[in-house]
């Protein structure tokens, strides 16, 4: 059935669990895992050529898989209840998983800067007077997680085309404002835009990929559960994912040098803020990825199990590889630049499985006490 313009999203209940949406965080998680163990560990100026393309080049899928399927996730648990009885119980509930990831966002956070900077500096990243690095997703989705469900239940009255001019009016206003100096306040800048000098994750920037995580949840909730609807909604997928990097690659064989683009990609040069050519290139290929494991599905999902199992409680396993990351291999064992970059990537991977098998027994042991 074709989309109408004034089309209000159809919001069926789920027929049971999707696995397929936690294997997609799975893979976004494990490449982020991988990611932070070569940058964490050896440092991405220590990475030979043949690490950081493709190997680093392939990571970059991670962030907007990531925030694709946050949106995805409320629309499939939360979009269709917002007009219910219960409607403010399900607020609240996301209100204190919010204070729950900013919890641990600054708790993170000291673990991270604990080995390299004075007490002084962490108290002022505690305050935002400044930004750590890579526990800096887990600050942007505690903020998310406070006006996302204000939104909610307007989002799910909403015609379809004014959430397609939503997410476009967003995209042009993070545009317009990465001009804007914002009176010398850099902190409030990256906090809704992003900044060049500070590795954080904008609000406004970051919402259109929230906003189309919603749409595809939507998306989802329509056609996963009907073979050939979910065969329709995969290739679409497929279709958008593979354009978008083909227009990278588009841009970047214009630009001369292909692999001087990549590389660029690489090395997170237009992630903060968000340049066009690395969002074509991380954006397309989250959409594969997630194209991929809707048309895998159930058995893809039990056949890459540990990434399924990562996927299914994402914060236990930030949790996990970043006090094993900073706590115990930088802080205690002292493993920072001691390791090669091959034996960083081993330790991405033991990190994956690990963090698979702490959610495992964590869970095992709830369910029997």
């Amino acid at each position: 059935m074709p989309l109408k313009w004034t089309e209000t999203p159809q919001l069926p209940k789920a027929e049971g669990r999707i696995e397929a949406i936690d294997l997609a965080r799975g893979l976004a998680i494990s490449l982020m895992i991988v990611s932070h163990a070569v940058s964490g560990l050896v440092g991405i100026r220590n990475v030979p050529d043949w690490g950081m393309v493709p190997i680093h080049f392939l990571t970059k899928f991670s962030s907007s898989l990531f925030i694709l399927v946050f949106g995805i996730a409320l629309a499939v648990a939360f979009l269709s209840h917002t007009q219910s009885e219960d409607w403010p119980k399900r607020r609240l509930k996301l209100w204190l998983r919010a204070v729950e990831v900013w919890f641990w966002y600054k708790a993170l956070l000291v673990i991270e800067m604990l080995p390299f900077y004075p007490p002084s500096e962490i108290i002022d990243a505690l305050l935002y007077g400044r930004f750590a690095i890579w526990v800096e997703i887990l600050g942007f989705y505690a903020i998310a997680l406070l006006w996302v469900p204000l939104i909610l239940p307007l989002w799910a009255r909403a015609p379809l085309w004014s959430r397609l001019t939503t997410i476009v009016g967003l995209t042009a206003l993070t545009v317009w404002l990465q001009s804007l100096t914002f009176g010398g306040n850099d902190i409030l800048k990256a906090l809704l835009v992003d900044h060049e000098d500070h590795y954080t994750w904008g609000q406004i920037s970051r919402a259109p990929l929230i906003l189309t995580g919603l749409m595809i949840g939507e998306a989802l909730l329509r056609c996963y559960f009907d073979r050939s609807m979910r065969r329709r909604l995969v290739l679409t997928l497929l279709g958008i994912g593979a354009l978008m990097v083909a227009g990278f690659y588009g841009l970047a064989f214009a630009s001369g040098d292909v692999h001087a683009a990549m590389l660029a990609v690489a090395r997170n040069v237009g992630k903060h803020p968000p340049g066009l050519q690395f969002m074509l290139f991380s954006l397309g290929g989250a959409l594969v990825l997630l194209a991929l494991a809707l048309a895998g599905g159930v058995k893809a999902a039990k056949v890459l199990m540990p990434l399924t199992i990562v996927g299914s409680d994402a914060l236990k396993a930030f949790i996990f590889h970043i006090v094993m990351i900073f706590l115990v291999l930088r802080f205690l064992w002292e493993v920072q630049n001691m390791i090669s970059y091959p034996q960083a990537l081993g330790i991405g991977g033991l990190l994956i499985l690990g963090a698979a098998a702490w959610i495992w027994v964590t869970r095992w042991m709830a369910q029997h006490r």
